[in-house]
């Protein structure tokens, strides 16, 4: 059987060819943009990917056409499809229906730490010897792919974009989980949703899809997430905290960047954890982990350890490099809490070291303007906070540059930034590239620059 993928270089979509492969299908795929790391990983699979959305991609006619959600109405291939009535399902349905379907599915879903939380939660499990098969929109270090069959358990990054432009439901409607992480709530892609009471509801559908004999694990205090379980829960929930809340899973950072912490249930230390990772909202991910994969029997105390040799996801601050005494990071955050949690994990890492932050606002909510209002507060953590203001913004960004206490600067131009970065930093800086996009190659043309900089 055949199925051809619309958007197969997108995290999820690059997620399900993989996962159709292990099953047997025969997989081929159209894109207009394809990089890393999901363009790489198909590559090593095999799978041809076809560059644009002609419908002679479509002949030989597939059994089905997977559709992802980037695609819309006008598309030629779409067209196609719907012209000559070829068999088509989304990426979420599609998964639903050949892997999730009688497995223990665990999800976790929030506005931050799904892609980081669910790598560690599938990592505990492959630990304690349970082989979970799991689909994450990014490529966890310990296991080198984003997706994988397995056995009994299957862990989802729980997404709540829409699943398709003929299916507005969330992604994460059609998984019913036994297990769900309820991470945070805030509001996020402005393009397809009105306000956070509309997210609220998306989320309020997944609740719903839980059973009694589920569970549903979340933090405390979080008064978007006290909302949602008001408007109806019928599945035990468990709490967990990184502060002096009463909950039932809690985390004492015994390190002030979180790179130790101590874990207790009801009260009761259970283990520590020594780890690769900083940030507190790292070690929240980590509770809410330990706390799913007690739920599928994993001793808590073997959790930890499993974290010791956890390795974070590519894009989630990973040093790139370390070039004529300046180190740059990667980091995929692109809204204004993850990238203030991201700069305070920096921060209480390095100590007194200059941070420069370099933001790409390629997301359609932060184009749009939607955080146009708490964006340059979170940037302000950093000693200068360079920001590519590119064609596609949609408001005055240059109005951040008036920022109480913050230092930031624009540019419009890609190279031009490249130069006031390489210019900029000197020994011990730290620069923090942010964006969720390819960045035309800033990462690799910044060490280029500092490279030829030494020399």
């Amino acid at each position: 059987m055949r199925i051809h993928i619309l958007g197969i270089c997108g995290t999820f979509m690059a997620g399900i060819a993989r996962l159709a492969r292990e099953l047997g299908f025969s997989v081929t795929g159209s894109d207009a943009n394809a990089y890393p790391p999901m363009s790489e990983q198909l590559a090593a699979l095999g799978i041809d990917v076809m560059e644009g959305y002609d419908p002679a991609h479509l002949d030989p006619v597939p059994d089905c056409v997977v559709i992802g959600n980037a695609m819309t109405r006008g598309n030629p291939a779409v067209e196609h499809v719907l012209d000559h009535a070829l068999p088509f399902t989304s990426g979420p349905a599609w998964l639903a229906e050949h892997v999730l379907a009688g497995r223990w599915v665990l999800a976790v879903a929030g506005t931050h730490g799904k892609t980081t939380g669910a790598s560690m939660l599938a990592w505990i499990l492959e630990h304690a010897g349970l082989a979970p098969g799991f689909l994450i929109g990014g490529v966890p270090e310990n296991f080198g792919v984003s997706s994988r069959m397995g056995e009994r358990y299957f862990v989802v990054e729980a997404d709540e974009y829409d699943s398709a432009f003929f299916d507005k439901r969330s992604k994460f409607v059609h998984y019913l989980p036994r297990t769900l992480v309820v991470n945070n709530l805030e509001f996020d892609h402005a393009d397809i949703f009105e306000d956070l009471a509309a997210i609220s509801r998306q989320f309020h559908h997944l609740v719903r899809t839980v059973p009694s004999n589920g569970r549903i694990l979340r933090p405390i205090p979080d008064a978007e997430i006290d909302r949602l379980m008001d408007m109806g829960c019928w599945t035990p929930l468990e709490t967990f905290t990184t502060s002096a809340a009463s909950a039932d899973w809690r985390a004492n950072m015994t390190s002030a960047d979180g790179a130790t912490f101590e874990v207790a249930r009801s009260g009761v230390t259970l283990g520590s954890v020594s780890w690769p990772l900083i940030g507190r909202h790292n070690v929240c991910n980590a509770l809410a982990a330990i706390g799913a994969a007690a739920h599928a029997g994993v001793d808590p105390a073997d959790a930890c350890a499993a974290l010791a040799t956890f390795r974070n996801v590519k894009r989630r601050l990973e040093v790139r490099g370390m070039i004529d005494g300046v180190t740059v990071y990667d980091d995929f955050a692109h809204h204004p809490t993850a990238i203030g949690a991201t700069l305070a994990a920096l921060r209480s890492h390095i100590g007194a070291g200059r941070i420069i932050a370099v933001l790409d606002p390629a997301s359609n909510t932060m184009r749009s303007g939607a955080h146009k209002d708490t964006l340059g507060a979170a940037l302000a953590a950093a000693d200068t906070a360079w920001i590519y203001r590119s064609p596609s913004i949609a408001w005055n960004i240059e109005t951040l540059e008036q920022t109480p206490g913050a230092d930031i600067r624009l540019r419009d131009d890609v190279e031009a930034l490249v130069h006031a970065v390489s210019e900029q930093a000197t020994s011990d800086d730290h620069v923090l590239v942010m964006s969720n996009s390819g960045f035309q190659g800033f990462h690799q043309r910044l060490m280029n620059a500092l490279s030829e900089r030494h020399r």
